[in-house]
């Protein structure tokens, strides 16, 4: 599974003074939606590299007693001209409000007085210079409380179901799993929305490093014989925008964790396909065990598309399968989880660590 989700990084240099504003340049990181990040409360996260070789945690926005940062919107009274989202909601605007009172008096023939505030409580707080910014690792994400959703509490509402609801589901049934008829590992990745780069995601193969240290030569011919769940969300009907899947192959909500024998995009670009054999095996696993689960596919053909790491190591000779819940409102900063099929993706993690041969 993959423990990386949408976000809004500070670029090495942010801070910019405007208009009696100081604001913070960003690059967004992964799939968003633009519009979504404006006028909701973000707290800011990461670790700074100060010019002494300290290491600094900064968390920003989840406890009572902190502020948070807000991307402004336009108000409506002055937002009449129709245009396309893409054209009203740029990249390039999705800057939080830092700070927005001078230096005081002693300072006042300095210029950009409230970035010198802010930089002054930024020193005091947490022994921040500016640079530092240069070689920090910031990003912004939603300062939203996790809340059950409806009048049955059925539905689980936060950021980051995608995908770290199987990364806590993947660890939860390994150290819930009992007798295991194979040598099992939960590998969790970084970088997946972004295509799986960097030395931190499946591409970069360090886990293939590690586990050549320890078998030595017959890694490959290990692998070949190797089964893998590429734990991943899938795409759930929602009623709303319903039009946008096949409904005989659309993930449901409640009904069970999602088999996904393939996704990519169009005539079925970009992704890896499982075995028939392998699907049948990991099915019938799944019924002996009581294991609730459906099948689906990522929307109608031709509407759009996505991929997960399984290619990765189908690449490698793997047998590989996407199986996750399904999720409403995907890379959005709330999105939607049924509690049953939380339920039910961590018995069938568990059954397949357990039992799968």
């Amino acid at each position: 599974a993959h423990i990386d989700s949408p976000r809004i990084d500070l670029k090495p240099m942010p801070l910019i003074e405007d208009e009696g504003f100081l604001i913070a340049k960003t690059r967004y990181y992964g799939g968003i939606k633009k519009y979504q990040w404006f006028s909701i409360p973000l707290a800011l996260e990461g670790v700074v590299y100060t010019s002494d070789g300290r290491i600094v945690e900064l968390s920003v926005g989840f406890k009572e007693e902190d502020p948070v940062l807000v991307i402004p919107d336009l108000l409506p009274h002055l937002d009449k001209e129709d245009m396309k989202l893409s054209e009203k909601f740029k990249g390039e605007s999705l800057n939080p409000i830092l700070g927005t009172i001078p230096a005081e008096k002693s300072d006042e023939e300095a210029k950009n007085k409230v970035k010198m505030r802010i930089l002054k409580i930024l020193k005091e707080k947490y022994g921040i210079v500016e640079e530092d910014l240069i070689s920090a690792e910031l990003e912004l994400v939603p300062a939203l409380e996790v809340r059950e959703v409806g009048f049955d509490s059925s539905l689980i509402a936060a950021y980051g179901h995608d995908d770290r609801v199987c990364a806590y589901s993947a660890f939860k049934a390994l150290i819930e799993s009992k007798e295991r008829s194979r040598n099992s590992i939960v590998l969790l990745l970084d970088r997946e929305e972004i295509g799986s780069e960097g030395n931190t995601g499946a591409r970069s193969r360090f886990w293939y490093r590690i586990l050549r240290r320890i078998v030595g030569d017959n890694l490959d011919e290990l692998l070949e014989k190797s089964a893998v769940i590429s734990g991943d969300v899938s795409a759930g009907l929602n009623p709303l925008f319903k039009d946008v899947h096949e409904l005989n192959n659309a993930p449901r909500l409640g009904y069970g964790v999602v088999i996904l024998r393939y996704t990519g995009r169009n005539g079925k670009f970009g992704a890896s396909e499982a075995r028939a054999e392998f699907v049948g095996k990991l099915r019938i696993l799944l019924n002996e065990n009581g294991v609730i689960w459906q099948a689906g596919e990522l929307g109608k053909v031709d509407v759009g598309g996505g991929g997960t790491v399984a290619k990765f190591f189908a690449e490698l000779g793997m047998d590989v399968v996407d199986m996750g819940p399904p999720v409403l409102s995907m890379h959005s900063p709330y999105e939607l989880l049924s509690k049953a099929d939380l339920h039910e993706t961590i018995q069938a993690y568990r059954v397949f660590l357990e039992k799968f041969s």
